[in-house]
């Protein structure tokens, strides 16, 4: 076979091999393009998002997955080391990722996001974060034709405060962006040690498609319903949140798809490690519960061997998976 053949038959051979992988569901791309953007600017302040897509890619109306980093409101950047490899990752499977900036309204507060920061603020805290998600969800609307994205299918993602972030956000009606085809819901939110402070937030018309990353023994976010960091009652901090257990049992009461993933033992430190360690469950559910829209009920208990003073929940005992589909 002369050079000219062995060639032809090579790059057919990648062709083949590169038509033949799944959007979605498997890597396509191997380079991968960032563009940072201003997308708001409040108190003198310029809120920035880097997008992350294939590289010459010419597909229309992709999903997108916007991620809310962690760090208590007070610390945390959009373009850490770890983040930028999760993005770089999510859009080698074909979505469009994102990273946000958001107003770090903790940083250099004397009482910080403790006991001694006062329960409202904590509430202002959210709604500030939630604000400036919201805007950065009409950013990427407002330019969905030129971005080559579905403003339809966006999803959520945060790590702690991220996850309150994303949580708080997911989990509202149908909003008006402007679009001729209507409000717009997100299309699902993936929270890691995440919670909110009113479960009647979820009803029929906000739930939304859900995956939960929480460790029973989280001393800060309660992984059921508990005081924010277990303040004490007498502490202006005392805050009641509900975490991934609570907000599941809501969405299971309704009916609503939700994988909650229990990590028995997990403490706060895990709030990140999914976006590496399970990835593949990640990838699973944006492919399964959003793009295919399918109505599956399901709790991944991953056993642990470590103690804590919080309360746990005596199912962690085995890893196993329950699963219910209608």
């Amino acid at each position: 076979m002369n050079r000219f053949l062995l060639i032809c038959c090579l790059l057919c051979f990648a062709v083949g091999n590169l038509l033949a992988q799944i959007r979605y569901q498997e890597p396509i791309a191997d380079s991968i393009l960032m563009d940072t953007f201003t997308y708001v600017e409040k108190d003198q302040t310029k809120l920035e998002m880097d997008l992350y897509q294939p590289a010459f890619d010419g597909l229309d109306l992709r999903p997108v997955l916007v991620y809310v980093h962690g760090g208590g409101f007070s610390g945390g950047q959009r373009d850490e080391p770890f983040i930028r490899d999760f993005c770089k990752r999510v859009a080698s499977y074909g979505y469009v990722a994102v990273s946000i900036d958001y107003r770090l309204t903790r940083k250099n507060t004397e009482t910080g996001f403790g006991c001694d920061c006062p329960a409202g603020e904590k509430l202002e805290t959210f709604r500030a974060a939630v604000e400036d998600l919201q805007d950065a969800t009409y950013f990427l609307i407002e330019r969905w034709e030129q971005l080559g994205i579905d403003p339809h299918k966006i999803i959520l993602a945060g790590s702690s405060a991220g996850a309150e972030t994303v949580l708080n956000t997911a989990f509202q009606a149908p909003y008006c962006y402007g679009l001729d085809s209507g409000p717009v819901s997100y299309a699902g939110v993936i929270g890691m040690a995440g919670a909110i402070p009113d479960t009647t937030a979820i009803y029929r018309d906000s739930a939304v498609p859900a995956m939960f990353f929480h460790g029973t023994c989280d001393n800060l976010v309660p992984y059921g319903s508990a005081p924010h960091h277990y303040c004490p009652d007498e502490k202006p901090g005392y805050l009641m949140l509900h975490g991934s257990y609570a907000m599941a049992e809501s969405l299971r009461k309704l009916g609503k798809p939700y994988w909650l993933n229990t990590i028995c033992g997990g403490n706060h430190s895990l709030a990140s490690s999914p976006m590496a360690d399970y990835f593949d469950e990640i990838v699973k559910f944006c492919y399964d519960f959003v793009l295919m829209n399918k109505h599956v009920q399901m709790h991944s208990i991953i056993a642990g061997d470590h103690d804590c003073d919080y309360p746990a929940f005596n199912y962690c005992e085995s890893e196993k998976t329950e699963y219910d589909e209608d």
